[in-house]
């Protein structure tokens, strides 16, 4: 192994310590002063990091994890991935800087963003990563100039009009273009050696997919058309995070194997990979938030002539983190968290909060 853990980096617990047993070891010799001024913490279950990774490994035997930084960039989640072998992609200087000052060779690092800023590529050349993504001419003749050894994947769009989080309409090069983009590369002395495309986040139909793979297969054959080795094939991401999603894991990955079966037999020697972000560690990790205040507020707006009737009430709780931090994914993602009630204060009924896990948050 590697060696990018070390006992310091968690808190060890006794087999059968579940998350709900810790959050109540946590809270529960807290002084009412500490208790009233707890910030918002999280709790990180690394063995479903593990978890997830098996189930991975069982479900596409074929393809090739990396872990898309910018999902979750906490070291622990890192060293663990890392330790099992994963690749990272990432998005920026600061997370290539990340991931290296834990160990991670350059060759398993993917410079994965399309839009890349000059002075990141230029880190990606003098740190060794060479294998970039690009979508169009302008990205193409930056990597030129400044990163000329560079190994290029090119990232075409999809059909993600099923999906929650929409890629396509920013990142992404239509088919029309990739015979015009690939001829350009050649023109520039630039290696393409494959494609990768995202049909977006929470996409329902796993044929999407299909489609996808399908389309990549007829951009290899223009690339080996025009010259270029190409030999990667990397799938994206998007994959969901937990259970109760409207398709499951395992529906999505039978549809991927019957598709490179179909499209890339496991003796064509292109390497598959995957960019996974949410699957990894959406299941692992649990908030712990504080209630702040409550008020009752009516159910309905009544009229005038309603104002003083009992009409029907119910209780608002104010937390101490919102949409703009913490809870972001309720408006980028439209999640709906479901609080759990991990320890009532003995003045519940008066000013002092409870403190509520919310379980697969991530």
């Amino acid at each position: 192994m590697a060696g990018y853990l070390s006992e310091t980096d968690f808190v060890m617990v006794e087999e059968g310590f579940s998350t709900r047993d810790l959050l109540e070891e946590l809270t529960l010799g807290a002084s009412q002063a500490t208790t009233d001024e707890v910030a918002a913490f999280f709790v990180a279950d690394l063995g479903a990091v593990v978890r997830k990774h098996f189930c991975f490994l069982k479900c596409l035997p074929r393809v090739r994890p990396f872990y898309a930084v910018k999902c979750n960039s906490s070291l622990g989640v890192l060293k663990v991935l890392a330790e099992l072998g994963l690749g990272f992609s990432c998005a920026n200087k600061a997370e290539m800087e990340l991931v290296q000052r834990i160990g991670v060779p350059a060759s398993k690092i993917i410079y994965a963003n399309p839009c890349k800023q000059i002075a990141h590529i230029k880190y990606a050349a003098k740190h060794g990563v060479r294998l970039l993504s690009f979508d169009n001419e302008i990205e193409l003749a930056k990597v030129v100039k400044s990163h000329p050894s560079a190994r290029m994947v090119l990232c075409i769009a999809t059909d993600d009009s099923h999906s929650l989080s929409r890629l396509s309409f920013k990142f992404g090069a239509s088919l029309k273009s990739c015979r015009h983009l690939l001829e350009n590369a050649k023109k520039s002395h630039v290696e393409v050696v494959g494609v990768s495309f995202h049909i977006g986040s929470d996409c329902p139909d796993p044929q999407a997919y299909a489609q996808s793979i399908a389309d990549a297969r007829l951009v290899f054959e223009i690339g080996a058309e025009l010259g270029h080795r190409m030999h990667i094939l990397d799938l994206g991401g998007g994959f969901p995070g937990v259970e109760g999603t409207k398709v499951r894991f395992e529906e999505i990955t039978s549809v991927i194997n019957s598709a490179l079966d179909l499209y890339f037999p496991e003796d064509c020697g292109v390497d598959i990979l995957a960019k996974l972000g949410r699957y990894y560690v959406t299941s692992a990790f649990t908030l712990a938030i504080s209630i702040i205040a409550k008020k009752e507020v009516l159910l309905d707006q009544p009229s005038r002539e309603e104002e003083n009737s009992s009409a029907p009430k119910t209780i608002v709780y104010h937390l101490h983190e919102g949409v703009y931090g913490i809870f972001n994914s309720v408006l980028f993602d439209n999640t709906c968290p479901t609080p759990i009630l991990q320890k009532i204060s003995p003045e519940l009924t008066s000013a002092n909060p409870p403190l509520f896990a919310e379980e697969d948050w991530p």
